[in-house]
């Protein structure tokens, strides 16, 4: 069961910092847990609603675990540059194929 009483310090401190979309504990004012609860949903809206961002933070994970596998298996990463340069060769055959008829 959670307390949701903001006069009531919480008794769980965590280790680190806070992320942006976390209120803060200990706050007894309401009008600052408000603001601190506003602050928090307001971050957390950007977060998600930030598209590129996002994009780009994924793209960036997937260029790591790309690296990582073309170290750990060179064969195999040779293997999918292949395999994909392969695929997308015959997509754009199929579809020059299918618009030039």
């Amino acid at each position: 069961m959670t307390n949701s009483d903001p006069r009531v310090p919480s008794t769980v401190v965590p280790a680190g910092p806070l992320p942006r979309t976390a209120v803060p504990p200990g706050i007894v004012d309401p009008v600052e847990s408000a603001r601190a609860e506003l602050k928090a949903a307001l971050a957390a809206i950007e977060i998600k609603g930030n598209f590129p961002r996002r994009i780009e933070k994924a793209s960036q994970r997937g260029i790591l675990r790309a690296r990582t596998f073309a170290h750990r298996n060179p064969a195999g990463a040779a293997a999918a540059v292949v395999g994909v340069a392969a695929v997308v060769g015959g997509a754009v055959w199929v579809i020059a194929r299918a618009l030039s008829r």
